[in-house]
């Protein structure tokens, strides 16, 4: 659901409202309990951290306060937030970029960093490639992600809401089954099931874990 599209994406009225409509529409699932999720992934960040597709910049706050972050963003009236968010940190820098085309080099990131993004990309798969070119040997993939629920009577509403939803979301599909995209590019090494409480149903399960590039 955070910033998703390639850099130059429209910034018109509709992004606009968008960014500004972001955290007020995810306020309730954050305090009742999503955030509390983003704290307990980051503190297992190490070394040289990218974050993809930060929008406006809700894990800042989460991340130690030794942590080395680059934090990406292509879509610029998220990135405008995040700039304000972000200002004065220590240890933080913003690129504006898409998860498809990171400004890094090869084999040059410990930790790469997911959150509520891989519904969002156009091209799943583009992106998990990318990942595992800048992670280096023994990097992990560190993501929280609202999935296709395995439940079949809400992934059958899942598939009927999906075109409304993008829509609405500005390209998240709630009906993305990224648990089998995930296992196309990277071993999971751990992961656990959570319910999105405060939100849509049709986001209701999230995937939250650890994955490193498939061996």
């Amino acid at each position: 659901m955070a910033g998703g599209d390639s850099v130059g994406a429209r910034d018109g009225l509709w992004e606009r409202f968008g960014a500004a409509l972001y955290e007020p529409f995810l306020r309730r699932g954050e305090r009742l309990g999503l955030a509390g999720r983003r704290g307990e992934l980051l503190r297992r960040v190490h070394g040289q951290v990218v974050e993809i597709g930060a929008g406006t910049g809700l894990n800042v706050a989460h991340y130690p306060a030794t942590a080395e972050v680059v934090l990406t963003e292509p879509v610029p009236a998220m990135y405008r937030r995040l700039e304000k968010r972000v200002a004065g940190r220590i240890g933080m820098r913003l690129v504006q970029a898409s998860a498809d085309a990171l400004p890094v080099a090869d084999a040059s990131v410990d930790t790469v960093v997911s959150t509520l993004v891989l519904c969002t990309v156009p091209d799943v798969d583009r992106v998990l490639a990318e990942l595992v070119r800048v992670l280096r040997p023994g990097g992990r993939l560190l993501f929280c992600e609202h999935v296709r629920a395995e439940d079949p009577k809400l992934a059958r509403r899942q598939t009927r809401l999906a075109g409304p939803w993008a829509a609405f979301a500005q390209g998240c599909r709630c009906d993305r089954d990224t648990v089998a995209l995930l296992k196309q590019r990277f071993d999971i090494e751990d992961m656990s099931t959570a319910r999105w409480r405060g939100m849509p149903s049709v986001v209701h399960p999230l995937i939250i874990g650890t994955a490193t590039p498939a061996r």
